[in-house]
């Protein structure tokens, strides 16, 4: 027993020297926290596709004006005659973007065609026409127009899945119309004489600056989906109709013969929202 003890303590003995040397060497170990969590960020929040369909209850042309080239002097007086639009369907897409629960915006695009009938009357005889008589046209054309417009919107809260929104926007439309066919007929005493000529105008195009103001209401159908029923005015202004034809030309005219009014119209519109969240 005390040989053991003895040996013990000299190997005590030894191992002092070497105490701070294996104290310098030692590291406590390293705590490593956590890492924070990893938070997927949503590249779609806030954006929204939409298609819509319509249709066109009511629609106005302000009266249109031709000018008519006198080849004697070279001269050009206006002539008005009425004009009226076919109510067609219209249809757009677009996307946008909601701002917050209250304002949203979006781009669209919107197309239709539709049908012109034109109706004038003159005093004077139709050209080659008997003296004392008198002379009406009918006129017939259609007109073909793409909208670009800008839009912004104002929704007034959801109540059952119910949200009311007003909106307005503003844009340029292309307008292209087609040839413009015209008959001329005998009025007064034209001695049973109807039909005395005809006559066939190119159509022109050209950007028309619009504004559209809206109102209706839109459907939850679930979180994402949305089915929108709609009101919408649309104001397209006026511009060039259709240019001289041939024997017009010919008589020294230039420019453009006719130019339509403003294009109001009054539409029922129905579509889907689709939020890209």
């Amino acid at each position: 027993m005390k040989f053991t003890n003895h040996v013990a303590s000299l190997l005590l003995a030894a191992a002092i020297p070497f105490a701070p040397a294996f104290a310098a060497d030692y590291d406590p170990p390293v705590v490593i926290d956590d890492a924070p969590e990893m938070v997927p960020v949503e590249v779609g929040s806030g954006w929204y596709l939409r298609g819509d369909l319509g249709y066109v209850i009511s629609s106005k042309m302000d009266n249109p004006v031709y000018r008519i080239i006198d080849p004697a002097s070279g001269t050009y007086s206006l002539s008005g005659f009425q004009g009226e639009m076919d109510n067609p369907f219209t249809f757009g897409a677009g996307f946008g973007y909601h701002f917050n629960d209250l304002l949203r915006a979006d781009l669209t695009v919107d197309g239709m065609r539709s049908g012109f009938d034109g109706r004038g009357a003159s005093g004077s005889p139709c050209s080659g026409g008997l003296h004392g008589t008198g002379c009406r046209s009918e006129s017939d054309s259609e007109m073909s127009a793409v909208s670009f417009m800008a839009n912004g919107y104002v929704d007034l809260g959801t109540i059952a899945g119910l949200t009311p929104y007003v909106g307005a926007g503003a844009g340029y439309t292309y307008v292209s119309w087609d040839s413009l066919d015209t008959n001329y007929y005998c009025t007064g005493a034209c001695g049973g004489v109807g039909l005395v000529g005809q006559t066939q105008n190119g159509g022109t195009t050209d950007w028309r600056f619009t504004w559209q103001a809206m109102a209706g209401v839109a459907y939850a159908i679930n979180s994402n989906l949305k089915l929108d029923l709609g009101y919408r005015y649309r104001q397209i202004s006026e511009g060039d109709m259709f240019k001289w034809n041939a024997a017009e030309q010919a008589l020294g005219a230039t420019g453009n013969k006719g130019i339509d009014g403003d294009l109001s119209q009054h539409e029922i519109r129905i579509g889907l929202r689709y939020d890209l969240w």
